[in-house]
């Protein structure tokens, strides 16, 4: 949003430096991205009066002038001007001024010199040469000297005016960044309330005032969809008088980087920057049977917009209509025969004032439809106010007077189903300082609230209706807290009281971690949206994987079922950076498809080792360590049908019965689909059945009072009997056993083909007395004899 300071200065006396302006209204809220001096570079440039000109002696195309510039002497200029005569007002830069060329944009820094041997002391302006267009001056010459004598204004010239001054060059253009939540402030009445609350100043903003005449409305306004049009006004305007617009409406318009066309559309894009409120006016002739329709559009309908170019429209799309066609796309651009033109023969001798109220989504969905966004979309798209739309069409009616350009039909049409009732946010001043941190009185944060707009009743906040940002009592407290001055608020903790962990999930996912990294683990963090490629590298089966509509690429396309994959990717990276080995786990979610709108969203822990100090027996040691700290007794039993790892040295791990997740060595093929050189081991458990089986509470055991007992078994067994069905064989024969360990395993010379031996360390011991020899010794003999049932003997 570019703003005029000289417009801004109609509603509110902010004469400050412009340094201090813009920082006031940056703490405010109001962020100032640049100010622009628009007189820069122009400099030392007056209004001057021909007193004489003759030929230059020497030349056919130079001409000597005496010039007045108001300096008590005259001034010799030599120009190649052929438009210049006695006795007119021309604009003069005087030696040591500096004149811009619009269309190059060079600088030029008047000298005294000499052209052919007469010397001139200054030089005289085309229009051009003061940075101005023939849309600034349309009476100015295109091929000579800037002849003042024509502008409307010209009786109030005086030799030695400021040429700057005059002509409305001298001004600043601020531009303000303003974010989506603020569509009050791309307005200049807008900021000039922002600048009245920021420093304080009164704002001085007047109701519309104008004279109509009594006149048959012939003109129909039917709303059809009133959920995408809350309301529509319009007014007719006859006698229209189209011509250029007056000096100080030009001025105010170029400053905020908007070209003038001619008074009618002038006046809409006027209103627009001072109020905010898109505008359109359309050429009466051209609505067929006087009737505008908003509805929404058939099936490839067309319409040519003023950009010349034609647009499909689909039922989405909302239009000003006709009795017979479009004549509009809603909030965005008008047809091509909407607009107001003058021509010698079919001049435009009514108009229609359009001020709407359409929404926002809608409006920014067909600006993206049909590739064309503009200003008047793009206040839309952010949210209008419907009552601003009345006061908008009033201010267009009040230019058209002021303007002298047509006479407004009294009647006006109002289409209005928008919701009247005000918004109203709670206001209590001690809890907006606990949001604050800050010790700000009632009276203070009431006074603040009175100079944005608001008014208290009842406990409640009476939002202005031009604030649609303004919802909650946190709302409120920003308010409070940026005209108040960010800086004025002491720099507090945060009076919060919440407990922040107290889920269990969280708490045993701490738990877990904390174990993890005392095992050596490193945690990763890793996407939850992987490839489909990804799943075919590591073996993932029935790869049913919720599909993501905007995927960032196919790498991301889809929300990952198991944790495998993601795992293998950061043990990859590390291989090919050449580290030697890692302990790695991590916490993270999966997305299994329910044939729902939402995914099951699981927790997984996944754990991944490499290395060469690495091995089965190294992960199987780190879990045995998580599960003995939660309680857990976990059964580990052969797995041979689980494509990713190792048929031979897998394991699925359960509880009572129930799967709880998968351990082992990750399959040759799959390390090698990942280019990992060496034996990887995973494990993945469901951290949702951990937390179920885990024991709340951990329960005290006493240190043991009495010896124990150690009895070591070597035993032969067929090679395809796992080591954990001993176990169990072991632990549910045995009397007084404290703890079983595998110490050794061997197989080969002096152990028959088929065979292996399997070493134990059995400790036994009692709580309650000493154990005696005899009775370990029938222990011993009671496991035997079981494991002889099952063709297992001592070697």
């Amino acid at each position: 949003m570019n703003l005029s300071m000289k417009w801004l200065c109609d509603y509110v006396k902010a004469d400050m430096p412009i340094k201090d302006f813009a920082r006031g209204m940056t703490m405010s809220g109001s962020k100032v991205e640049k100010w622009t001096d628009l007189s820069e570079p122009l400099k030392n440039i007056v209004c001057g009066k021909v007193i004489s000109i003759e030929k230059h002696a020497d030349s056919e195309k130079l001409w000597v002038a005496q010039v007045d510039a108001g300096s008590g002497s005259t001034v010799q200029i030599v120009t190649g001007a052929q438009n210049v005569r006695a006795g007119a007002l021309v604009p003069v830069v005087l030696e040591g001024g500096v004149v811009f060329n619009f269309h190059d944009g060079t600088v030029t820094t008047i000298k005294r010199g000499k052209l052919r041997g007469v010397e001139s002391q200054g030089m005289m302006c085309s229009y051009n040469e003061l940075g101005l267009t023939l849309e600034d001056v349309p009476y100015a010459d295109p091929d000579g000297i800037l002849l003042l004598d024509n502008d409307p204004e010209a009786d109030k010239l005086q030799i030695g005016t400021d040429m700057l001054e005059f002509l409305g060059i001298k001004d600043t253009a601020v531009e303000f960044e303003i974010t989506n939540n603020r569509p009050d402030c791309l307005s200049v009445i807008g900021l000039a309330r922002e600048a009245g609350a920021t420093f304080n100043l009164p704002v001085n903003v007047k109701t519309p005032e104008f004279k109509s005449v009594e006149a048959d409305m012939d003109l129909k306004v039917r709303v059809d969809n009133t959920q995408l049009c809350s309301r529509y006004m319009a007014a007719v305007v006859k006698n229209v008088k189209i011509a250029p617009s007056p000096r100080w409406l030009v001025e105010r318009l170029r400053a905020s980087g908007v070209r003038t066309i001619n008074n009618f559309v002038d006046i809409t894009n006027f209103v627009m920057l001072e109020y905010g409120h898109p505008m359109h006016a359309f050429d009466k002739r051209y609505v067929d049977g006087a009737e505008i329709i908003v509805r929404n559009a058939a099936e490839n309908e067309k319409i040519v917009l003023l950009d010349g170019e034609e647009r499909v429209l689909t039922p989405e799309t909302l239009v000003i209509a006709d009795a017979k066609k479009p004549i509009a796309i809603a909030g965005v651009m008008g047809g091509e025969y909407s607009g107001i033109i003058e021509d010698a023969i079919n001049a435009t001798r009514e108009v229609v004032f359009e001020s709407a109220c359409f929404d926002g989504v809608s409006v920014r969905k067909t600006a993206q439809r049909i590739g064309r966004r503009t200003e008047s979309s793009a206040r839309f798209e952010k949210g209008i106010d419907p009552i601003n739309a009345k006061n908008a069409l009033l201010r267009a009616c009040e230019l058209v007077e002021m303007l002298g350009c047509g006479e407004v039909v009294k009647t006006i049409i109002d289409e209005d189903y928008s919701s009247k009732e005000p918004m109203r946010v709670k206001f209590d001043y001690k809890r907006i300082n606990e949001i604050l941190g800050a010790d700000i009185s009632e009276n203070e944060q009431l006074e603040i609230l009175k100079r944005l707009g608001f008014t208290v009743e009842d406990g409640f906040a009476v939002v202005p209706d031009i604030r649609i940002d303004i919802r909650l009592e946190c709302d409120l407290a920003e308010e409070v807290a940026r005209i108040y001055g960010y800086n004025e608020i002491p720099s507090t903790l945060p009076r919060v009281n919440s407990a922040i962990g107290t889920k269990p999930e969280e708490v045993f996912e701490k738990k877990t971690a904390i174990i993890m990294q005392g095992q050596g683990c490193h945690e990763t963090l890793t996407h939850s949206f992987i490839s489909l490629k990804s799943y075919e590298k590591a073996g993932v089966e029935d790869a049913k994987s919720v599909i993501i509509r905007n995927p960032l690429g196919e790498e991301t396309g889809v929300m990952r079922i198991s944790m495998l994959p993601s795992m293998l990717e950061v043990i990859m990276r590390n291989f090919n950076n050449r580290n030697v080995g890692g302990r790695f786990y991590e916490i993270g979610t999966i997305y299994l498809p329910t044939g729902q709108e939402l995914p099951d969203e699981k927790k997984v822990l996944c754990i991944g080792l490499y290395g060469e100090s690495e091995d089965f027996s190294a992960l199987k040691g780190i879990l045995e360590e998580l599960f003995e700290r939660f309680a857990i007794t976990v059964k580990f039993t052969p797995l041979r049908s689980n494509k990713s790892y190792h048929p031979g040295r897998c394991a699925e791990l359960s509880v009572n019965g129930e799967v709880i997740g998968v351990m082992g060595e990750i399959h040759p093929l799959t390390a090698d689909n990942f280019d990992i050189g060496m034996r990887v081991y995973c494990a993945e458990l469901k951290m949702e059945k951990l937390l179920h089986y885990s024991a709340d509470t951990p329960k005290f055991k006493a240190l043991p009072k009495f010896p124990s007992m150690t009895r070591d078994l070597s035993l032969l067994c067929d090679i395809n009997i796992a080591s954990g069905e001993i176990s169990e064989i072991i632990l549910g024969d045995a009397a007084n056993l404290e703890q079983i360990t595998l110490f050794d395993t061997y197989s080969g010379h002096q152990v028959p083909e088929g065979k292996k031996s399997l070493s134990y360390k059995l400790i036994f011991r009692k709580l309650d007395s000493t154990l005696t020899d005899e009775e370990t010794d029938k222990a011993v003999a009671k496991i035997l004899k079981a494991l002889e049932q099952k063709g297992i003997t001592l070697r």
